[in-house]
């Protein structure tokens, strides 16, 4: 009998896979960012296909998609809504923003101001809003997709740590090989108006309740509880970083490893997998020293420094 994780997985990569040419890492990742619960980052340049990729997990997911493009004007009303006066009733009515969905594509997440970002905050972590002292429910199975510009820097506010640290991965994009864009340019691409004639939805809200109580199942041994205290208490340690990972990076680092080894037919975690995922989980997360950056040390180069250094467990 296939495993709930794996048949589900394959059945939502494949019809994604209908639309999407390359960028396998991007649609592993993000499914294993989803069926962990936590909410992603992807960094690329335009033209990757990172709206088409938001649009297709959803149709795949039959769940609800927005998307709302970040601009410097942009408010924490118009991401969460507001209360509106109705003279003929004489009370006012709560108008829910685009943050009231299953799905939400944060486009240019770093074009808009702090102020509107912190918006996000809550949602992010407790999936709720609150408006007016009114406290409002968001879908159980919210998951922000954020992008940002790697390369644009003009009218950009960098992302508060805090809101950073709410993110479970950050993913970054290349170019597709040559012979994925030859295929691509063969193809013509898909619109986003195509989606519907395309893709089938292959999930219902009790497939992903089954998957979930499958991934809570897998097991977590001492040894590997022990490795990854290890490795987010070197992140913190690290002469080269200001700021390691959080306990919140630990917890979904953890929980993501769980959807790893369902996915490796494992109903037990090694430390393959939280090595598999140390860089998107920790890349946004480390804040190095001015020093190191000056002495041209990138993120990544400590984390491989890091994943190097602490012992692996038998």
């Amino acid at each position: 009998m296939p495993h709930p994780v794996i048949e589900r997985y394959e059945a939502v990569r494949n019809e994604i896979k209908k639309v999407i040419i390359g960028q396998g890492p991007l649609i592993d990742l993000a499914l294993i960012g989803f069926l962990s619960g936590g909410h992603i980052i992807l960094e690329g340049v335009p033209g990757l296909a990172k709206t088409l990729f938001a649009k297709s997990l959803a149709a795949s997911l039959d769940l609800n998609f927005r998307r709302i493009q970040f601009t410097p004007d942009l408010m924490p009303s118009d991401l969460i809504g507001t209360n509106v006066f109705l003279p003929d009733k004489q009370q006012f009515r709560f108008i829910q923003g685009p943050v009231f969905t299953d799905i939400l594509l944060g486009d240019e997440i770093n074009r808009t101001p702090p102020k509107t970002q912190s918006a996000l905050l809550e949602a992010m972590e407790e999936r709720q809003a609150t408006v007016d002292g009114q406290l409002y429910k968001l879908p159980d199975h919210f998951f922000v997709i954020a992008t940002q510009n790697p390369i644009e820097y003009e009218g950009t506010f960098p992302l508060p740590e805090a809101q950073v640290d709410r993110f479970l991965f950050k993913i970054k994009l290349g170019y597709p090989s040559a012979d994925e864009e030859l295929a691509l340019l063969k193809h013509g691409g898909s619109s986003s108006a195509e989606l519907s004639q395309v893709i089938k939805a292959t999930s219902t809200a009790e497939d992903l309740a089954t998957v979930r109580k499958a991934v809570d199942a897998v097991t977590v041994r001492d040894n590997i509880y022990d490795y990854l205290l290890r490795l987010v208490n070197t992140t913190r340690q690290s002469p080269q970083v200001a700021l390691g990972a959080s306990p919140r990076a630990a917890l979904g680092w953890l929980r993501a490893a769980k959807v790893r080894a369902c996915l490796q037919q494992r109903d037990f975690v090694t430390p393959d997998d939280l090595k598999f995922l140390a860089a998107p989980v920790l890349r946004h997360r480390l804040v190095l020293k001015a020093e190191a950056e000056i002495e041209g040390v990138n993120v990544e180069q400590v984390i491989t420094q890091i994943m190097a250094t602490v012992d692996v467990p038998r």
